[in-house]
């Protein structure tokens, strides 16, 4: 049976001296030749395919740096560690410079996975269909809010009546091309480093519209928020009116964590939707 010794062994070439967890799926693991890597499991193959294709994606020379893989099977997956570091606001105002520049590299439609990836991926532990399409409102209303309430009344923390709720949200944005998104950009996917950086952990990537990655980022809460966004509209102008579009874009994160989690986070989708009514 493999362990996160063994894959770290395995895909390093370096024997393991100590093994810590951070998860219940999730291990750091120091190496004899003194790097320490993260090793992660997954139950589901295309889960660990998902994520390697992610990474390579998002690593384009002007977004922000993520780990590197050092190898993979059906279900392990092994990166380097990222040496935390305090949350600083050089750090955030770069990370929104980043951003943009990642966003801007651009995806070939909305919906699209990364090359190489599934198009039946996972974003937690919930589904994340990829179905390319021309179009975004049409697009997240169907794959990103329709999809999920489904689940939600499927699981019982949504009612019929309140899902006719959610799904009656007028969807609409601005005409924008295809953004890179990290697609799971929640302030626990963001590592503040030793090296004075912001790096991008555990994406569940996709071609969408760029104000998703920013009102997820926003959901929950980051540090220095302000000077992400301010940074982040310095190097890539938002359009009029983002702001009364981040419920709309938050809609998606917070259907997941309902069909993930329950009635909490259920209340707090019905809530965006009948603000945006």
């Amino acid at each position: 049976m493999t362990t996160p010794a063994s894959a770290a062994a395995r895909w390093t070439g370096s024997t393991a001296t100590a093994v810590r967890p951070l998860g219940s799926d999730v291990h750091e693991v120091d190496l004899a030749n003194g790097d320490v890597v993260v090793v992660k499991r997954h139950g589901e193959p295309a889960a660990v395919r998902a994520e390697v294709a992610s990474l390579a994606w998002l690593a384009v020379p002007a977004g922000p740096p993520v780990p590197r893989v050092r190898g993979h099977d059906e279900h392990r997956l092994v990166v380097d560690r990222v040496a935390p570091g305090p949350a600083t606001p050089h750090a955030a105002e770069e990370l929104g410079r980043r951003l943009a520049g990642l966003h801007a590299a651009g995806a070939p439609a909305f919906g699209a996975p990364p090359p190489g990836g599934p198009a039946k991926a996972f974003i937690g532990g919930a589904d994340l269909p990829n179905q390319p399409a021309r179009g975004w409102p049409e697009w997240f209303a169907e794959h990103r809010v329709a999809h999920y309430v489904r689940q939600a009344v499927d699981r019982h923390v949504l009612t019929p009546a309140e899902a006719r709720v959610v799904e009656a949200v007028p969807v609409a944005a601005p005409d924008e091309p295809p953004a890179r998104l990290h697609g799971d950009l929640w302030h626990g996917n963001v590592l503040w480093a030793a090296d004075g950086r912001a790096w991008l952990i555990d994406p569940a990537a996709h071609g969408g519209h760029r104000e998703t990655d920013l009102a997820m980022l926003a959901l929950f809460g980051c540090a220095h928020l302000d000077r992400v966004l301010a940074a982040y509209h310095e190097a890539r102008p938002l359009a009029d009116g983002w702001r009364d579009r981040v419920p709309l874009h938050q809609l998606f994160p917070l259907l997941v964590h309902a069909v993930l989690f329950g009635r909490g986070y259920a209340e707090q989708a019905l809530a965006a939707a009948r603000a945006l009514r």
